[in-house]
């Protein structure tokens, strides 16, 4: 049965040093360690900018859900106004005024209802 292996993350620690002396080899002793300093700031800028979009994706997602929520709210309120504010059915309104006209026919001139 063979040991559990030492691993950071999918690459285990003997291809690490085998990398590391390759980029020694490859790079020099001289600028290797500006080229470390150089991806520093480059894994510092990509993890600021990540930051940044998350930041912004989260926030437009906020403000995504909070004008659902406004027209979800103005849309139940739409719905339950008609139904609170519908007249008694047969009513005469006075913004109608084809129902106000049928119901002047209806009634005679000289407002004797027994005469029609």
């Amino acid at each position: 049965m063979m040991p559990p292996r030492a691993t950071v993350g999918p690459i285990g620690i003997p291809e690490m040093i085998f990398i590391g002396i390759l980029a020694l080899l490859i790079f020099g002793p001289y600028k290797l360690p500006e080229l470390g300093r150089s991806l520093g700031k480059a894994l510092t800028e990509f993890r600021r900018a990540t930051s940044d979009l998350k930041r912004t994706f989260e926030d437009e997602m906020r403000e995504a859900e909070r004008h659902v929520s406004e027209a979800s709210r103005e849309i139940s309120q739409a719905v339950a106004l008609p139904a609170e504010a519908a007249p008694p059915e047969g009513a005469v309104t006075q913004s109608d005024p084809a129902s106000s006209a049928t119901a002047q026919a209806e009634t005679p001139a000289n407002g004797d209802a027994k005469s029609a």
